[in-house]
């Protein structure tokens, strides 16, 4: 399984500011040294040994995954990020979309999703929500969409209503799913072949009772998994600020991890607020907090998009 980022940010799309570009060019130029400037190299070394916060960008698109296997194509939530999908990758004959919920920072990317809108093109579209064909449809109605998108994006979609807790196969890949606590509900989805196990778990609020030991909620999702693609938006001040919100404290994120021994996290649904350099602090205090706690053998990475790894 190939796993791909196309959109990594939460609640709604952050393009980065000219201000931030701004910072990001002053604090290169801090670094800089006449040695660095002496040749086309000289520059080149320069500029990739910069932070990956100055020389990158984690993206400012809404949530969308992609897990490529073959011929099989399953996305992972329809944010803004599915437009990238659609003018970067050859359109296949079949989709399987997954949606975690329908909170509009999943699904108001479809209606620019190129490959939305060819005739030859098959969409399986799964959730849990018996009403998701209206729910779909709705978005592409007047007024919140011209009345040239619901006529002319593809018919050619299937719907599928999904038990929480029971496995389904998308050829030959098991999935399953686990109800998470957010408002208006949110799925979390894990996905297993030849031995390897992907989770995804975005807009979710941990609380206590997930680390019960007492006990097996969840498990056939998130026992054991080789990687955990999970909610981590707020700091702890901000989760005691924005209780029920929905969402969770990067610290929390690596505690599930380790209570449900989950090998490697990425960190995302980032939050709107937060730019590069704050999501690289982020990243390095869950680091630190990993080793705070004796579990500096769980691998943590920072979601970006056009971030690509495989299992």
């Amino acid at each position: 399984m190939k796993i791909h980022f196309w959109g990594v940010r939460g609640s709604l799309p952050t393009p980065i500011s000219p201000k931030q570009v701004q910072s990001k060019i002053m604090a290169a130029i801090q670094r800089v040294t006449p040695a660095d400037l002496q040749s086309a190299e000289t520059r080149a070394k320069f500029v990739s040994s910069l932070p990956s916060w100055i020389f990158g960008t984690a993206g400012g698109n809404t949530a969308c995954v992609e897990i490529e296997d073959g011929d099989t194509h399953i996305i992972l939530d329809a944010g803004s990020g599915i437009r990238a999908l659609g003018k970067e990758k050859k359109c296949p004959s079949k989709y399987h979309l997954i949606i975690s919920h329908f909170h509009w920072d999943h699904i108001n990317g479809f209606p620019f999703f190129d490959h939305a809108y060819n005739p030859k093109v098959k969409f399986e579209f799964y959730s849990h929500w018996p009403e998701a064909r209206e729910l779909f449809w709705e978005q592409m109605k007047e007024p919140f969409s011209p009345p040239s998108v619901g006529k002319s994006i593809s018919k050619n979609i299937d719907f599928h209503t999904l038990e929480a807790d029971t496995d389904f196969f998308i050829d030959d890949i098991k999935i399953n799913s686990h109800k998470m606590r957010h408002p208006g509900d949110s799925y979390s989805f894990s996905f297993e072949k030849n031995g390897k196990k992907f989770v995804y778990a975005t807009d979710v609020e941990l609380k206590s009772s997930d680390f019960n030991k007492t006990t097996n909620e969840g498990q056939s999702v998130f026992r054991d998994a080789d990687v955990i693609v999970i909610d981590s938006q707020y700091t702890v001040e901000e989760v005691y600020r924005k209780e029920n919100w929905g969402h969770s404290a990067f610290c929390y994120a690596i505690d599930f991890a380790v209570y449900w021994n989950i090998k490697k996290v990425y960190l995302f649904h980032h939050e709107p607020a937060y730019d590069d350099k704050k999501l690289n602090s982020i990243l390095q205090a869950a680091r630190w907090y990993a080793q705070y706690i004796n579990h500096s053998d769980i691998k943590i990475e920072l979601a970006k998009e056009d971030m690509e790894f495989e299992l």
